[in-house]
């Protein structure tokens, strides 16, 4: 369908809403979707694959002429600034894989260096992402509180929200924080500051901890972001923190928007233990299962099948894992061990096992 499209209208949708082409969202998440696809398998031509999605490099409009003029968007002459030009890094970053997986060499040099430019919004100074000027200045007056909705650098979020929206370079991040500790110290207090907003925010900023908002889909992967540190069991209670206020059985039940039903997806990944923080690398990293048996009928016609051993509301950390009867140490789980098919086995119990993914070795990876 998404090739379809932009064959019809010669250029990949943005935000399709009953079959038209609205535009109202950054970025051009498309891209993503469909390397991803490609990434894993799926029977896509290549060539038309490409042809969508090389295209993005040329757009002028949206900031995209700024970034390929000066690695980022001016502040003063583009809306939502650092909210484009973080989606837009995520976007060259899968332009950047199908470029590698395809052997276009040029092509990934350049798209993968353009996925790191989110680091010309990163001001190492106060430690959030931050509007710049068409002069290479800062934009003044910041408050990472502050969010005037459909006004400012951000898109119905704040600095306290978007600072983290790397998930395809995580280490990357961290090494700009200053590493892991600066990192940990920084991500902890996310979900502890105030969760005061300003008049004139937007109201899709919801769902909060903190300043952490599960009501707006930015903020969704924030969670599974202490494996790549070393400290898997905090998103365990992060998520489960989550799960007990945000989604009930009730008619309004799902915080915020469920936009493209993304609320339930985060719910349905979240529920088997593990969530996808980079779009196209094919892992998923584990967080705290909240059912206790499930079993995936795999399209290749085999099963995945996933228990969680003494679950429970209390016990929600992961003490051990075991992978086809084997003990398996790492904090995240490869797409092409699922599709393998067998057995995932969750051992879960009350207080954290600290131990499990502490190892460098077995931590989570932007580029396996």
């Amino acid at each position: 369908s998404l090739l379809a499209i932009n064959e019809q209208q010669l250029q990949l949708p943005v935000w399709h809403l009953v079959g038209n082409e609205t535009g109202t969202m950054v970025g051009f998440h498309s891209i993503p979707v469909l390397v991803d696809a490609y990434l894993k398998g799926f029977k896509l031509n290549e060539s038309k694959v490409w042809d969508a999605i090389k295209g993005f490099k040329n757009y002028n409009q949206l900031g995209l002429r700024d970034i390929r003029e000066q690695g980022y968007i001016s502040a003063d002459k583009e809306p939502w600034s650092v909210a484009k030009g973080l989606e837009y890094a995520i976007d060259s970053y899968s332009i950047a894989k199908f470029a590698q997986k395809t052997g276009k060499t040029d092509a990934y040099n350049t798209y993968i260096k353009s996925s790191k430019n989110y680091k010309n919004y990163f001001d190492k100074s106060i430690g959030f992402m931050r509007g710049k000027l068409s002069d290479g200045t800062w934009r003044t007056n910041f408050n990472p509180y502050k969010s005037i909705h459909m006004e400012d650098d951000y898109v119905e979020g704040n600095a306290w929200q978007y600072t983290w929206l790397v998930p395809h370079d995580v280490e990357g991040l961290v090494d700009a924080f200053g590493g892991e500790k600066k990192f940990i110290t920084k991500l902890d207090s996310l979900f502890t500051v105030k969760s005061d907003l300003n008049e004139g925010a937007s109201i899709d900023i919801s769902g909060l901890i903190g300043q952490y908002a599960h009501g707006n889909e930015p903020s969704h992967h924030i969670l599974y972001l202490y494996p790549f540190v070393g400290q898997q069991w905090k998103t365990a209670e992060k998520v489960h923190e989550v799960f007990d206020k945000f989604y009930k059985a009730t008619p309004d039940g799902l915080t915020g928007n469920e936009d493209c039903g993304q609320m339930s997806a985060w719910y349905i990944f979240s529920s088997l233990g593990f969530y996808p923080v980079n779009p196209v690398n094919g892992m998923f990293v584990f967080g705290s299962p909240l059912a206790d048996e499930v079993s995936i009928k795999l399209n290749n016609g085999k099963n995945f099948k996933i228990t969680a051993l003494n679950n429970g509301v209390d016990n929600k950390y992961i003490q051990s894992i075991k992978l086809n009867g084997k003990v398996y140490t790492k904090s995240y789980i490869m797409y092409s061990d699922i599709m393998k098919g067998g057995l995932l086995e969750y051992i879960m119990g009350k207080t954290p096992n600290k131990a499990f993914g502490e190892l460098k070795k077995d931590w989570p990876v932007s580029n396996p």
